[in-house]
């Protein structure tokens, strides 16, 4: 279970199920907004992953939400749809990819 925001990219590359990627190629871009926020970005393409810090060039999609939410959403305390629904979660591109972020990142 991660603590913050930075720590749950720093503990990513342990929780990505590369069987579930196939032949995925997309740029993540996570966006956490106010205190304990930040930007990261994940690059996925022909089974690797890269994570970096900032912003991404041309991200397939963009995920944007409160820090604390995202806190929430990572640790499994609140359901993805549920939090987009609300308008806790802001989801810009490719929305298939953001219904293969559970399963991919082993959120929970």
């Amino acid at each position: 279970m991660a603590d913050s925001f930075e720590g749950f990219f720093a503990e990513l590359p342990n929780k990505i199920d590369k069987g579930k990627l196939g032949a995925m190629n997309a740029t993540f871009q996570f966006v956490a907004t106010g205190d304990g926020g930040g930007e990261k970005y994940v690059k996925i393409a022909g089974g690797d992953v890269e994570i970096g810090d900032g912003k991404a060039d041309n991200p397939t999609i963009t995920l944007t939400a409160a820090a604390a939410d995202w806190m929430a959403l990572m640790n499994g305390q609140m359901n993805g749809q549920t939090a987009f629904i609300t308008g806790k979660l802001k989801i810009q591109g490719d929305m298939t990819l953001a219904m293969k972020l559970e399963s991919i990142f082993q959120l929970g």
